[in-house]
């Protein structure tokens, strides 16, 4: 059984998706960010960095792990699904995870806060990171141009970069002319398991994220 530690976040749902593909049985532990549970002692003895989404494998002893990604990989290696067995092939999926890690994410994730939930409108940021967040979008426009999926077939490098990209217009990224990048996003999103993943936990209505993560700030 997995113990998932979780909020209704582009990283949370990362693994809620990879689960609910998996068909791994899991039960869920909501944090409240704002209310500043992911820095209680007991969930910092999980994940020192205090930081969601993390998880607890009790088929493994009691193990934890944090970072979306680390989750990711010890999921899908373990159960040999999602990511190829070969070197090339595995290392064509870590690629594009590492993509979602270090750009995607972090640029999309800035890009909510200058434009969504910072209390004051700083142009030139909100600028800087919708313009690099499309631009990586682009990125997986120009690929998925060649490629049903963004390596060989679908895998958690699929899961990772979706989960931030559908989300595109909280932030408010113009994805116009994007269309290899729609019809991806479409065929995932239709996926059963990816519905079921997006559910955990429930999103909050869009005044009561803004107030929560508003509060994230101070």
């Amino acid at each position: 059984m997995i113990t998932l530690y979780t909020a209704a976040t582009p990283n949370g749902w990362k693994v809620s998706i990879t689960l609910e593909e998996l068909g791994l049985p899991y039960e869920v532990h909501v944090l409240d960010l704002a209310a500043g549970d992911q820095k209680a002692p007991a969930f910092l003895a999980i994940n020192p960095n205090g930081r969601i989404p993390a998880i607890v494998d009790k088929s493994a002893g009691d193990f934890p792990i944090f970072e979306s990604g680390a989750i990711m990989l010890w999921l899908t290696e373990r159960e040999g699904k999602l990511i190829p067995a070969d070197a090339k092939g595995r290392s064509r999926v870590v690629q594009w995870l590492m993509f979602q890690m270090g750009g995607l994410g972090p640029m999309m994730g800035q890009a909510n806060v200058f434009a969504r939930y910072f209390p004051e409108k700083i142009q030139p940021a909100i600028d800087r990171y919708l313009r690099e967040s499309r631009r990586l979008l682009e990125v997986l426009d120009g690929h998925l141009a060649q490629n049903e999926w963004l390596a060989g077939d679908y895998s958690i490098a699929d899961i990772a970069n979706f989960s931030w990209a559908h989300i595109h217009e909280w932030p408010g990224v113009d994805v116009s002319g994007l269309d290899h990048l729609a019809r991806w996003m479409t065929a995932i999103a239709e996926r059963p398991a990816v519905q079921r993943g997006l559910a955990v936990p429930p999103r909050q209505d869009d005044e009561d994220r803004v107030a929560r993560a508003r509060k994230l700030l101070v």
